[in-house]
């Protein structure tokens, strides 16, 4: 899939979360329906940032945001992939924290 296609299908994706999370209660320890909205907006950017680096695969990597610390998790194909997910989420204007539990795939 192309850059620019796929950055459509995450914008995309957001737009269906927050459609369907209009009126619904919001997750558990959030305080606020805005909270939620700048943890989904914080996801959605370091999403992006994969998607437009050659070196992260986006597909590969799963981003979670709670209370702005970013979660990242799934598989990389080499150490230098990890770091470099790491090192987006850590310059993504808003992120106050990542846990970086992203596991390098043995042999390919």
């Amino acid at each position: 899939m192309n850059k620019p296609v796929l950055t459509l299908a995450i914008a995309a994706a957001l737009v269906a979360t927050l459609a369907s999370t209009s009126g619904c209660a919001v997750t558990r320890n959030q305080e606020t329906v805005g909270a939620y909205i700048d943890d989904t907006t914080l996801t959605t950017r370091v999403k992006s940032k994969f998607a437009a680096d050659p070196t992260v695969s986006a597909m590969s990597i799963g981003v979670e945001t709670l209370k702005g610390t970013v979660r990242l998790s799934g598989f990389a194909k080499s150490s230098e992939e990890r770091m470099m997910a790491e090192k987006l989420a850590r310059e993504t204007s808003g992120v106050v924290a990542v846990r970086n539990d992203i596991a390098v795939r043995q042999g390919g």
